[in-house]
C-alpha cells in the first residue's frame, strides 16, 4: 500500500511521453513526471520516490526531496498568505498549506515557523500544523538512559533548549551541560538522561561514557595536583593499584588518561605520568 507523504519504493509499469507509471497497489497507477527522471528506467525496475498528490489532488510522484516526510517536525519559510491561509516552502512543487485554524500565532509572508507535517485524512492532501504541542507526548517514552535519539532544537529558555526528540516527543537539553553553541532549528545527536514522570525527556549531548570518562579525568588530574603534579601510577599500573586509588576498572582509567593527554594537561612515560 502506498504511503502518502512519504518515500516509497515503487516498480515501473510503464513509459509514456510525459514520464512513466509507477505500481501504487489496489490497481492504482502514480506517474512520475519526465522531469524527476535521471536515470534510465525499464518496466519492472523499482524507483525510490516520494508521493504527494498535485494541485488536482492527484496523486503524484517525485525524486525531489522535501524538507519533511508526513509524521515529521521542520522549520519552513512562508511563500504567500491567502484567504484560507499560508503557504509554506517545502522543497517541492507544491507548496504546503498551514490552513488558518493550524496556525499558533497568524503567519505572514516571509516568516519561519516550526510546524508539523500530516496527512488530513478526509482529504487525502498533506497539510501542516504549526500548533505543535499537540502532536508531542502522544505515545509513552520508552527509551533506555544513554540512548541516542534526534532533537530537533526549536526554543530556547533560561535554563536550557526545548527539542523535539524523534519527531514524537518533547525533551530539554540544560545550558549547565552544553559545551557547543546551538541554534533554533539545528537537527543533533543527543542522549537520554532521565525520562520524567510527566513524558517529558532529559537530554545531554553527550553519552554516558563520556560523561564518566570527563569525571574520571577530572578525578586523576585533581589527584595529581595533591600528589605534586607526579606519579608512578600509569597505563602499566595493574588494575588493583587503579582499583584501589580511584574505585574503577583500567579501562576507564586508561581512557579517562588518553582524554587528559589529548587535551595535553598531562604526559605520558614508562615511569608514570605528569602534569604539562
Amino acid at each position: 500500500m502506498t504511503e502518502i507523504g512519504k518515500y516509497n519504493r515503487l516498480k515501473v509499469v510503464k513509459h509514456v511521453d510525459f514520464g512513466v507509471y509507477l505500481d501504487g497497489g489496489n490497481n492504482v497507477e502514480i506517474l512520475l513526471p519526465k522531469k524527476y527522471i535521471h536515470t534510465i528506467l525499464h518496466e519492472g525496475d523499482h524507483i525510490d520516490v516520494f508521493i504527494y498528490t498535485d494541485s488536482d489532488d492527484r496523486l503524484i510522484a517525485t525524486t525531489e526531496t522535501p524538507l519533511a516526510c508526513v509524521g515529521e517536525f521542520a522549520f519552513l519559510k512562508v511563500k504567500q498568505v491567502n484567504n484560507i491561509g499560508a503557504f509554506l516552502d517545502w522543497g517541492l512543487a507544491k507548496d504546503i498549506l498551514v490552513p488558518f485554524r493550524e496556525q499558533r500565532v497568524t503567519m505572514k509572508e516571509g516568516g519561519q515557523y516550526l510546524v508539523y507535517v500530516y496527512l488530513d485524512h478526509n482529504t487525502k492532501r498533506i497539510v501542516a500544523s504549526s500548533k505543535v504541542e499537540k502532536f508531542l507526548g502522544n505515545t509513552i517514552p520508552e527509551y533506555k538512559r544513554g540512548e541516542q535519539i534526534n532533537a530537533l532544537v526549536y526554543q530556547r529558555t533560561d535554563i536550557g533548549y526545548k527539542a523535539i526528540v524523534n519527531n514524537l516527543h518533547n525533551g530539554m537539553l540544560y545550558h549547565n551541560e552544553l559545551y557547543e553553541d546551538l541554534s533554533i532549528g539545528d537537527i543533533v545527536k543527543a542522549y537520554v538522561k532521565t525520562i520524567r514522570p510527566d513524558g517529558k525527556i532529559d537530554l545531554r549531548m553527550s553519552d554516558i561514557a563520556q560523561n564518566r570518562t570527563t569525571t574520571l579525568a577530572d578525578q586523576i588530574y585533581d589527584w595529581l595536583v595533591i600528589s605534586g603534579g607526579e606519579s608512578n601510577l600509569g597505563d602499566k599500573s595493574s588494575p588493583e593499584e587503579i582499583k584501589k586509588i580511584f574505585h574503577c576498572s583500567k579501562k576507564d582509567f586508561k581512557r579517562a588518561l588518553g582524554q587528559l593527554y589529548k587535551e595535553r594537561k598531562i604526559e605520558i612515560s614508562q615511569d608514570g605520568m605528569k602534569i604539562v
